[in-house]
């Protein structure tokens, strides 16, 4: 299923349908920042301790972009969707795991 740019938040995780996990750290304009896991991802359990987000590089694109991968409903605290709310400690550890803090930084300063 292909979204809408406009249904494209921050501070939510998504699945693509080739089980890639992607979160969103930030969006200005029509471009965002988001952390991209491997693709072929194990599902995220309910008692999930760290994000799947270490080591990978965060991407900037356009959110129109983003929204044109096929993305699929998926289960992630209790609760079945296509995007699912980040707390802000796992919205920390993501933006932490790639090393994204300057570049979102940057992102909302242009």
């Amino acid at each position: 299923m292909r979204l809408k740019d406009k249904d494209v938040e921050v501070g939510y995780l998504y699945l693509t349908s080739t089980k890639q996990y992607r979160a969103v750290l930030a969006m200005k304009g029509g471009f965002m920042i988001y952390a991209p896991s491997l693709e072929g991802c194990a599902p995220l359990t309910g008692a999930v301790v760290k994000m799947p987000f270490e080591n990978q590089p965060f991407k900037k694109c356009q959110t129109v972009t983003f929204a044109k991968k096929d993305y699929q409903v998926f289960a992630f605290n209790g609760t079945e969707a296509v995007k699912h709310r980040l707390t802000d400690v796992q919205l920390t550890e993501i933006t932490a795991q790639c090393n994204a803090k300057s570049a979102i930084a940057a992102l909302l300063a242009g």
